[in-house]
């Protein structure tokens, strides 16, 4: 809260509430931070009274000045010392140059502002100096800086309560003067902005009212000249906190007549001249000092000062609904840039408001065009890239990370989900839309970019996620606020399921930028997703919204020659939305039917298993694992699907492994296809077979290398070996009619190990047999197991055998004779 009596420096106050907006200000026109010594003070202003005694003016009395400037914050400018400046700036006896003029101005400024009681007549005095400087020198010698420190010096002088009435009243005079004569000079050195609007303050804040409105209209009207000062968000930030600071000292001091005027010619009316943004500031000013004065004292003008603040904005904000019609995607106006920004802004620093659906529709557009204009920047690019194929300038993104609208969107979306919660059923539904298109349009622009860019500008790509990123906590919060507000008692189960729908599609569009773990976002879709999974309808309406196979593995939009080279794996973008379809689905599978599953999911599940991510192929598999877990009828259509998926699903993670094929995906993909088919399923006999095809071709790899750790069997090849332990695993699952084909195809495998490898499975499958409680299968296992013992034994037997035949064989051909061997 602005508090007059604790505000030295106003226009040091109002740069600092900018929101860490720099403003590169002149040596004379803000504090300085640099410092003279105590002596260099001292001499400085020796050199000016002997000058001035003198009757010369001595070009070193130029550096003095500086020197004092130089010291301004520490500097202490006492009566005579002000009398001295009054006297070299009316002394007739030499030419000032131009640059002093400025100096001298904010030395009796701060001679103004850090006297606690300065003489009056020496005020007076200063008043009728000032007249008679800027009615014969400032037409001559006129400066952007010369104009700052003249308004900021006759503001301050109407500021101070023991100054006379008349000298008030003259000092205001000329200060409106100065706004309506010579505001050109403020576009020419818009660093002086915040002294300017402090000399209004101060004179806005005066005890005398005779040209209160009059400097209002000034404050109001310059920015919207043709030839008067730009409009910019930190000019806006700084009317909202001067008008702050003035407002809320007209309320300390009870300035009821002030209060009065500004509600009703300030507020209560729209003149023609003045400037939309500044109103909207002006408002958001009042606003934040009437909140406070209200939270303290409760007084009634006050609430009516504030309702008269909302209105105003109210009424900016249907205007310019009024006047761009479809604001949302065709409004290219700077002007109106500039005032949804503004109206965004504002109402983030002053706090709720009333619900009107005009405010709710502005929010709604700054975010989606001002805070987050991902849209527009991914237009710029490919439009930059395919013309000019050179590097886009970062320079327009990278400001707008730095930029107070961007760093207060947190805040902003928080005062767009209030309105939302008060909003009419029309306005929820159009911002509801508004939302989810903007979410699939970012999908769309950012997968394009992310392909372009990827190879050749990485740092450009990394700044615009930036801004995605926090677009996707924006609809995060967004969509948390809708279930609040939609997934209740009030709604009827087909709107909650609508609802719950879109939300989920518009995850899915912005799971890219997904990068932390957030409550909200675990809390709607934990929300969202019980809902859906409870209809068939709102299921298959999920499913369907997903990318199809052709719009997974083409991207129509590309050149050919782009197209050509286009590698659905890469697309980082599309990925991440397919894998949080992967992971929702599985949630709701029970209620999909089969058809809709083998046409829509079937397609991008088998692609996405022969993904080179480990997370993605694991998805997949999870997903198959679901589908074949799902519906305990084995008399509908999903029994003959799951058989039929089988088959490819077999062939798909076989081809892969072990390069591509994670095997905790195949196995947990296995291991339910063997537990959910129909016992004795041509289904589960062809995943048997193709498991021990392919175990076959792994030994006969193995074998062709002939190498040391084969022969070792506990440096043997993982692949083979993974299997040979998924075979085994699967003796404790197979259905019965299965399981004779099993062990027979597990044992041939078996025997082609190395001895040591034989030895090993043969432990490990009679330690599996040993733990089990399955009475049915285990006489059959132990009597199996005992067969393939005996097997292996006469293997090495066989093996040993043909070594030892074939070392006399040896012995013999060198005429050597080997002792007999002993058993």
């Amino acid at each position: 809260m602005a508090r007059q009596t604790n505000t030295l420096f106003l226009e040091q106050w109002l740069r600092t509430n900018i929101g860490g907006i720099s403003y590169s200000v002149s040596g004379h026109s803000s504090l300085s931070t640099s410092s003279s010594s105590a002596r260099a003070i001292i001499q400085a202003w020796s050199e000016i009274r002997d000058s001035l005694q003198n009757q010369t003016f001595n070009p070193l009395i130029l550096q003095s000045l500086k020197t004092l400037l130089n010291s301004q914050a520490s500097l202490h400018v006492a009566d005579p010392q002000a009398k001295l400046l009054l006297s070299v700036l009316s002394s007739r006896s030499y030419d000032l140059p131009s640059e002093s003029y400025p100096i001298l101005l904010r030395l009796l400024y701060i001679w103004v502002r850090k006297s606690f009681r300065p003489s009056t007549v020496l005020i007076d005095s200063a008043v009728d100096v000032l007249s008679h400087v800027f009615a014969t020198e400032f037409g001559l010698k006129k400066s952007p800086s010369f104009l700052a420190e003249g308004i900021l010096i006759l503001g301050a002088i109407s500021f101070v309560p023991s100054v006379s009435e008349s000298s008030k009243i003259a000092c205001s005079e000329l200060l409106c003067r100065l706004l309506e004569e010579d505001y050109e000079l403020v576009r020419l050195g818009e660093e002086i902005i915040p002294d300017v609007l402090a000399g209004i303050g101060y004179a806005l804040s005066s005890s005398v009212d005779v040209h209160f409105v009059r400097v209002w209209d000034s404050l109001l009207g310059m920015w919207g000249k043709e030839d008067g000062p730009r409009s910019t968000v930190p000019t806006a930030l700084m009317i909202l906190h001067l008008v702050e600071w003035v407002v809320s000292g007209c309320i300390k001091s009870r300035s009821l007549k002030k209060i009065e005027a500004f509600s009703q010619q300030i507020l209560g009316t729209s003149k023609a001249s003045y400037v939309p943004f500044a109103l909207v500031m002006v408002a958001a000013g009042v606003l934040r000092a009437s909140r406070q004065a209200a939270n303290g004292q409760g007084l009634e003008f006050v609430s009516r000062l504030r309702i008269s603040a909302e209105n105003q904005i109210a009424f900016v904000a249907q205007q310019l609904v009024s006047e761009t019609k479809g604001f949302i995607n065709s409004d290219n106006d700077p002007a109106n840039s500039l005032l949804r920004q503004c109206l965004s802004l504002a109402l983030a620093r002053s706090g709720a408001v009333s619900f009107t659906a005009p405010v709710l529709l502005c929010l709604a557009s700054a975010l989606l065009r001002e805070i987050f204009p991902l849209s527009h920047l991914y237009m710029q690019i490919l439009q930059f890239i395919h013309s000019s194929g050179s590097e886009f300038d970062t320079n327009e993104i990278k400001r707008h990370l730095d930029s107070t609208l961007f760093k207060e969107a947190g805040v902003i979306t928080g005062v767009f989900c209030n309105q939302y919660v008060s909003a009419d059923e029309e306005s929820k539904s159009l911002v509801e839309s508004l939302i989810w298109d903007y979410c699939r349009d970012v999908y769309s622009g950012h997968r394009q970019v992310a392909l372009l860019l990827r190879e050749r500008n990485n740092e450009l790509l990394v700044d615009l996620e930036k801004i995605a990123e926090s677009a996707f906590l924006m609809v995060v919060v967004f969509a948390l606020a809708v279930t609040k507000q939609r997934l209740n008692s009030n709604f009827s189960q087909e709107i909650q399921r609508e609802k719950s729908v879109q939300i989920l599609v518009s995850f899915s569009c912005l799971e890219y930028f997904r990068r932390m773990r957030l409550p909200e976002y675990m809390d709607t879709i934990r929300r969202v997703v019980a809902c859906v999974q409870e209809n068939e309808s709102a299921c298959i309406s999920f499913v369907e919204s997903m990318p199809t196979y052709v719009d997974l593995t083409t991207w129509q939009d590309f050149s050919s020659k782009q197209k050509m080279g286009y590698e659905w794996s890469k697309d980082e973008v599309q990925t991440a939305r397919v894998l949080f379809y992967v992971r929702v689905i599985p949630t709701c599978i029970e209620r999909l039917p089969a058809h809709v599953f083998r046409r829509v999911v079937t397609p991008a599940m088998f692609l996405y298993m022969g993904h080179p991510n480990g997370k993605v192929a694991r998805a997949s598999h999870s997903m198959f694992v679901a589908f074949m877990s799902s519906g305990k009828d084995f008399k509908d259509e999903r029994v003959s699907l799951k058989e039929q998926l089988v088959f490819y699903y077999m062939q798909r993670s076989l081809e892969g492994y072990p390069d591509i094929t994670p095997f905790e995906g195949m196995a947990s993909g296995v291991a339910a296809l063997v537990r959910h088919l129909p016992a004795g399923s041509p289904a589960t006999f062809y995943c048997i077979h193709s498991l021990v095809n392919k175990a076959n071709n792994l030994l006969s790899d193995a074998n062709a290398l002939k190498a040391d750790d084969w022969k070792n069997w506990q440096g043997g090849p993982e692949p083979c070996k993974k299997i040979l332990e998924l075979l085994s695993h699967l003796i404790s699952l197979v259905d019965i009619q299965v399981l004779p084909t099993l062990m027979k195809s597990l044992a041939q495998l078996i025997i082609q190990l190395p001895k040591t490898g034989q030895t090993m499975v043969l432990n490990e499958l009679y330690a599996q047999v040993a733990e089990s409680d399955d009475v049915t299968r285990k006489p059959t296992l132990v009597s199996w197991l005992q067969s393939l013992s005996y097997l292996s034994s006469q293997a090495k037997m066989e093996v040993f055998t043909s070594k030892e035949r074939e070392g006399k064989e040896n012995s013999a051909s060198s005429g050597t004779v080997e002792p007999q061997a002993r058993l």
